[in-house]
């Protein structure tokens, strides 16, 4: 994992709690926390360190399942039955994970996040329930994969909040899991010892790793492991899939008497530590409740395009001061502008508009990163989210010599970046004060870019 040390970093241009402000000096201490945050310094004061031309801070990367990046580019045929949807997704899924090793893990985890981290993501909520062997079978260390997951991010540097996910059942009619599900079952005195053992696992990290919790859904837990799984995530992270797909609501609605988000919100105490994932299919009312919750949102735009969700009801929920972030998914792309984007044209698409999000002081681009870099930090239970003395240095530096970039200011800058370009305009990123991407490469690129290779090349061959 790259070093920290204590240094300076000189911005042109940077976007602070209270707006953009020029000639920015950031000191960031040896514990990756900003000392310091000083604008209208003189270019001649900088001692050490480096000078970037637009700083902003890095959001999280609140929803990755990390396995399924080397999936990417498997899933655009359509099968059997006549109309392709993510039932059929989810069933490649699970052929497709039934192969992987825990060699494979580490090396496709490590080259995904790398690429999250060339994207200008600094942290990513892993939402992990790969646990198992082919077969069900757990391992002689039951925190196997999670220990893969946790030497991924120490290789790559970026800031992990790791979600063991818990899951009991099949269906919410308790069927037994499936071949395909059966690495990611268990009862919850087994989870509560995997998730004791990755806890172990993360101190193998930085100070800045947290570990959560993750029901996976009201499809695969029922409600006394729900309150068993929110007992023990206590004030930690506590993410959960919740009303991606019709389906799931017609089935959750069977069996619990009332649609995913209405159950949810009327019988656990849904607050800041609760991040709910998708949430795709909603009532007004049931979008009004989770925005009052003080939850977050976890939208992965770029996947539930894949694989067909919906669209998130966005205008009526940021009405009512609700509180997002953005992940990743699927990983079938990683793009952290394209996912801000994403979720902007889904509403102008639906509402036949444009510059739907935005607000009379604020452009569309600085609600959405402002949004993003906000709801990721407080989902992934992290002291980030803004340019501030005390945070962490979850910092991205913008390439200001880009095309699209030059003569820009304030607002434009984003709006700039997500519309008209893309993330190869990130030109630094620091994780914790960890430098871990310098002139848009990965300091360990090669070397990850590498392991990756030949883990596909295996693959294939035993595919």
């Amino acid at each position: 994992m790259p070093a920290v040390s204590e240094t300076e970093i000189f911005a042109k241009k940077a976007l602070l709690p209270d707006g953009w402000a020029c000639d920015v000096s950031v000191r960031v201490g040896a514990d990756g926390r900003i000392l310091s945050v000083a604008p209208d310094t003189d270019a001649e004061d900088k001692r050490r360190g480096d000078t970037v031309d637009i700083l902003l801070p890095a959001p999280v990367n609140l929803h990755s399942h990390a396995f399924q990046r080397a999936m990417a580019g498997m899933s655009e045929r359509r099968g059997a039955e006549a109309r392709d949807s993510f039932w059929t997704w989810r069933q490649i899924m699970f052929r497709f994970l039934d192969a992987l090793t825990p060699e494979d893990i580490e090396a496709i985890t490590a080259f995904v996040q790398m690429e999250m981290l060339e994207a200008g993501y600094a942290a990513v909520g892993e939402f992990h329930y790969l646990h198992h062997q082919p077969g069900g079978a757990p391992y002689e260390n039951l925190a196997e994969l999670s220990e893969r997951i946790v030497v991924a991010a120490s290789e790559t540097g970026i800031g992990l909040t790791l979600l063991p996910v818990f899951y009991q059942h099949g269906g919410c009619d308790k069927r037994p899991l499936a071949p395909g599900q059966i690495r990611f079952g268990n009862d919850f005195d087994r989870f509560q010892k995997l998730h004791d053992l990755a806890a172990n696992a993360l101190k193998q990290l930085p100070g800045d790793a947290v570990l959560g919790v993750a029901p996976h859904s009201l499809r695969a837990v029922d409600a006394d492991g729900l309150k068993l799984a929110a007992d023990l995530a206590a004030e930690n992270p506590l993410h959960m899939h919740l009303a991606e797909q019709v389906a799931e609501v017609d089935e959750v609605r069977e069996a619990w008497g009332k649609r995913p988000v209405e159950w949810l919100l009327a019988n656990r105490d849904v607050s800041a530590n609760w991040c709910l994932i998708h949430c795709t299919q909603m009532t007004p009312e049931e979008t009004l409740g989770l925005a009052r919750s003080g939850a977050v949102a976890g939208l992965c735009p770029i996947t539930e395009s894949s694989l067909g969700d919906g669209i998130f009801d966005g205008l009526r929920y940021l009405a009512e001061g609700g509180r997002f972030g953005v992940g990743s998914d699927s990983n079938i792309r990683i793009s952290l502008s394209e996912e801000l984007r994403t979720l902007e044209y889904s509403q102008r698409l639906r509402d036949k508009c444009r510059a739907a999000v935005a607000t009379s002081e604020k452009s569309t681009g600085r609600v959405l990163f402002e949004g993003a870099v906000t709801g990721g930090a407080q989902a992934a239970g992290r002291k980030s989210g803004a340019i501030t003395e005390g945070g962490f240095a979850d910092l991205l530096a913008l390439d200001g010599r880009s095309i699209d970039l030059e003569g820009r200011e304030g607002d434009e800058i984003l709006d700039a970046w997500i519309f008209a370009g893309d993330d190869r305009m990130v030109a630094d990123v620091w994780s914790a004060g960890r430098h871990v991407v310098k002139e848009g490469k990965h300091v360990k690129g090669e070397e990850i870019r590498a392991a990756y290779r030949a883990t596909m090349t295996s693959l294939r061959e035993r595919l």
